[in-house]
Order: C-alpha cells, then structure tokens, then sequence
C-alpha cells in the first residue's frame, strides 16, 4: 500500500493500527493523519523503537491491510 492510498483509508485504518498497536492515543491517529513517516515518529515515541525497526513495523502493517 502506498502513502497516497493510506492517506484516502486512513479513517477506515485507524482502528486497525489503534489494534495493532495498543499504546497509541486517538489523538496520536489524529497526529499521523494516514502519513507514514509520522506514524514512524509516532511508533518511536510510545515504543522506543529504533526508526528502522519503525520503519519494519509500519510496511508489515500496511502489507497486513492493503
């Protein structure tokens, strides 16, 4: 799935990605707004992931629900 088709479903995805990754608030869905490199931020900040193994975690996701 690519930015610009996360970006059209991303009201429909947010309660897939609330889901997968419990620690995330409405407002940080709000926050990313369907952008990847934000959800990247996102997911570092709650999890303390590295950006690479942000990066790892948002393409499997995206591939899970495209």
């Amino acid at each position: 799935m690519n930015d610009d088709i996360l970006k059209g479903k991303w009201h429909q995805l947010k309660g897939q990605a609330k889901e997968t990754w419990g620690e995330l608030t409405d407002d940080d869905l709000d926050k990313v707004d369907g952008q990847s490199e934000r959800l990247v931020g996102v997911l570092q900040e709650r999890y303390g992931k590295s950006v690479e193994e942000a990066k790892q975690a948002v393409e499997r996701w995206k591939e899970k629900v495209a």
